[in-house]
């Protein structure tokens, strides 16, 4: 068990980002040392079906949370499974895939947390939490270029969802470590993706790296663009971490610094410029931009990881 992989969860509603953060995260670990699986593979209907049945992918009697539970629990043992892959495109299930876990996995997907065995197989909890408004227009932007939805598809499909939205998806927030919300500030209407701010809501169910020096109240020297607040969180107090859209490489690259230092290996992936290999998002006319919010969220999540496999080999 002392080298069995370190799991982290990344959980959200549909389009909430969850890929764009899991692929940065499985950059900066290695993609030969990463598995991904998507707990969106074990939908107990297809497209067909659900129509006819009319339930939608986000209920949970619309999945198979026993199998996914399961598999969550030898991966963690390091131990292999046949997945179900389900086809976004198609809408049907392709053959399934014989799956043999790396060094870290990350399960991100619908309901990953739905079950007390599904959440005790994590080491790490992520859920993403973008304002509604946003995430609207990247499930559109989503599904009318990669899934041959119109526009008008989508949105009745949003509205038809929102219910099992509100009692299945976003219920499953009080179990994460984590919590992510990017938003467009006030000097931007959310269309440019470099714009976005984040806010990290940081949850004392595990350790956070000490920025109390560089953030606190009587410390802050990186400028208004990062800070550390105290704030409420379901009725309980944290610590949340806001970085502005904004923010320059210069007002980043300390936070990066702390991060990096204090977890051996996550250091080889910093740099004092900031690293440019991470925080990639695409624009909307198709450029890569660099979202220092995105990396240092990215950073910040694997620095989590990696002190979690660090604990593990001891």
């Amino acid at each position: 068990m002392t080298d069995r992989p370190i799991v982290l969860g990344i959980v959200g509603d549909s389009a909430a980002g969850k890929t764009t953060l899991t692929k940065g995260i499985a950059k900066v670990l290695g993609e030969e040392d990463v598995t991904v699986i998507c707990t969106d593979d074990y939908h107990r209907y297809d497209r067909k079906q659900r129509a006819e049945i009319g339930i939608s992918a986000l209920h949970p009697d619309c999945n198979y949370l026993d199998i996914i539970q399961q598999h969550l629990s030898l991966l963690r043992t390091g131990q292999s499974i046949l997945k179900p892959i389900y086809n976004h495109s198609t809408g049907a299930f392709d053959p399934p895939e014989y799956i043999k876990p790396g060094r870290f996995v990350i399960v991100e997907g619908l309901l990953g947390y739905s079950t007390r065995g599904m959440r005790d197989s994590y080491d790490v909890k992520v859920y993403l939490a973008p304002p509604e408004d946003l995430r609207t227009t990247w499930k559109v932007k989503r599904d009318t270029r990669k899934r041959g939805y119109t526009e008008a598809e989508v949105l009745d499909q949003m509205r038809k969802r929102e219910s099992d939205s509100e009692n299945f998806i976003r219920p499953q927030r009080q179990w994460a470590d984590v919590v992510i919300t990017f938003y467009p500030g006030n000097e931007t209407s959310g269309q440019n993706d470099l714009l976005l701010n984040a806010r990290l809501v940081l949850r004392p169910t595990i350790p956070h790296p000490d920025l109390t020096d560089i953030l606190g109240a009587n410390g802050n020297h990186l400028g208004s663009a990062i800070r550390l607040v105290l704030d409420r969180d379901m009725g309980k107090p944290v610590d949340v971490l806001e970085i502005d859209g904004h923010a320059t490489s210069d007002q980043v690259s300390e936070l990066e610094r702390v991060l990096c230092n204090e977890v051996p290996y996550l250091g080889k992936f910093c740099s004092l410029e900031g690293n440019q290999d991470i925080g990639k998002v695409v624009g909307t006319t198709g450029e890569t931009l660099q979202s220092y919010p995105l990396a240092l969220t990215q950073l910040l999540i694997t620095y989590h990881i990696l002190k979690a496999m660090n604990i593990v080999e001891g």
